[in-house]
């Protein structure tokens, strides 16, 4: 796979657990070496700012989309390669698709969720067939994990969930099986 750009899911807040922020650092640098643009959410904090920081302070490009409605929400990161201020969260989550190759998800809350299902969706109908990772740091996701089991094991699935989204529990192993 020649993947040249990553749309990162990840929180506008930093967890509790330090692990979370130092695997996004990783994240972010190992993109940067490898000369893959981020594309994320836009904003200057959280794991957010923290991806789009550690991919500039290594010399990589950064691509943020934010809908003005959280401009001052997640406080629209003013120090990236290329900011897009779009209108809402619909055409956000779109642009960021077209401009990605794969995608990462990183721990996160509601918003993270909706990324992450409408991409796996989105795939399930065929719309796009971009890999989707699902970076579980320290077992941040075993619930999610478990939860997406029951769907399939209820019959709720129309194929096996395995085939649309990896779960990697390190940021190396994330750019290992998309690179």
């Amino acid at each position: 796979m020649n993947t040249k750009s990553i749309a990162v899911f990840c929180g506008s807040k930093k967890g509790v657990n330090p692990r979370f922020e130092s695997e996004t650092k990783v994240l972010g640098g190992l993109m940067a070496t490898l000369g893959i643009t981020l594309v994320y959410g836009g904003g200057s904090v959280g794991l957010m700012g923290a991806i789009a920081d550690s991919v500039m302070e290594a010399g990589g490009e950064v691509i943020g989309v934010i809908p003005e409605v959280l401009v001052s929400w997640e406080a629209q990161h003013k120090g990236i390669s290329d900011l897009r201020v779009v209108p809402d969260m619909h055409i956000r989550k779109r642009m960021m698709y077209e401009l990605c190759d794969a995608a990462i998800i990183l721990p996160g809350g509601n918003g993270t969720m909706d990324e992450l299902f409408e991409m796996l969706t989105w795939n399930t109908l065929k719309i796009h067939d971009k890999k989707i990772v699902l970076l579980n740091c320290d077992g941040y996701y075993n619930h999610l994990i478990a939860h997406i089991d029951a769907m399939q094991a209820n019959g709720f699935l129309h194929e096996d969930w395995k085939d649309r989204l990896l779960v990697c529990s390190t940021a190396q192993e994330a750019i290992n099986v998309l690179v």
